[in-house]
């Protein structure tokens, strides 16, 4: 069956990833918002989905953790039919809003509606218990609960299998809440030998964990931020990444690491053709 498609959006220092499954259904990972390379802010990765993909719905919607870099582009979502809301439960709107700006609070505001609005079970047709729903593609989700000081410890984090091929998408976890994870088994076999690693918490230092990236042993990370900066981890993750043939312009370079910042959005194609299994990924 079919393929996987993914598209990590730059959004700069934010988070946003389209998927197609192998049975056409769209999975939609975290709303930022913005573009280096047409020096925008107001850049719609949503707005892309509805004018040039054609989508109207959303099949699976999870949004790692409503800070703004992972939301900003959520008063878009009205144009979709979602079928399904994913994002960490039961959290306190009064202290999430209180240091919101008025700039940012309708976003905030609108999140919170989807909260309250998407409160029942998954159903038959949308549960990721079942991978035959999403083609295949089998979603594993985990999450530490008993770190409440930091809401980036709080974010969901997937990985995705398909033909054996994994993708891990972290949201913003840190250190703490990535060294809790670490010590269950199942999680540990999730993420072990993975193929693309998008670094958590934008590849900073606050999230770089040496025993789960030694686990993860990623052919190549991803980081999805802004500008090189002091903390950023960047050189570590390079080091600790195997290595892959990235196409750019007619040509496959090796690469260990990718940044939208640098590389921009980044086109991740794999499964099986002709009984043989693939990954190919691809910047402009």
């Amino acid at each position: 069956m079919g393929n996987v498609k993914m598209r990590v959006w730059d959004v700069k220092h934010g988070n946003a990833i389209y998927v197609k499954t192998p049975n056409n259904k769209n999975l939609v990972y975290d709303l930022g918002r913005g573009d280096y390379s047409e020096k925008s802010d107001d850049r719609s990765p949503l707005e892309t989905l509805y004018d040039h993909y054609n989508i109207r719905t959303i099949d699976y919607l999870m949004i790692t953790h409503p800070h703004r870099d992972h939301i900003d582009d959520i008063l878009n979502l009205d144009k979709f039919v979602v079928s399904s809301l994913h994002r960490p439960r039961f959290l306190d709107k009064a202290s999430v809003m209180q240091s919101i700006s008025e700039r940012d609070r309708l976003k905030f505001e609108k999140y919170f509606e989807f909260d309250e609005r998407y409160n029942a079970d998954a159903s038959d047709s949308t549960t990721i218990s079942n991978s035959e729903n999403y083609g295949g593609l089998r979603i594993k989700v985990f999450q530490t609960s008993n770190l409440n000081n930091n809401l980036n410890n709080r974010s969901l984090f997937s990985v995705l299998i398909y033909k054996g091929i994994k993708v891990i998408i972290p949201g913003d976890n840190e250190y703490e809440s990535l060294d809790l994870l670490m010590k269950r088994d199942d999680f540990r076999d999730a993420v072990k030998n993975a193929h693309v690693l998008i670094a958590p918490h934008h590849g900073r230092e606050s999230a770089y964990h040496t025993d789960f990236v030694k686990l993860v042993n990623p052919l190549l990370t991803i980081i999805s931020d802004g500008s090189l900066c002091d903390t950023s981890a960047n050189s570590k993750y390079s080091a600790m990444s195997q290595g892959y043939n990235v196409y750019k312009n007619g040509e496959f370079i090796n690469r260990k690491l990718l940044t939208t910042n640098s590389d921009g959005e980044v086109y991740i194609d794999f499964g099986e053709s002709g009984g043989k299994l693939y990954l190919n990924i691809k910047i402009k």
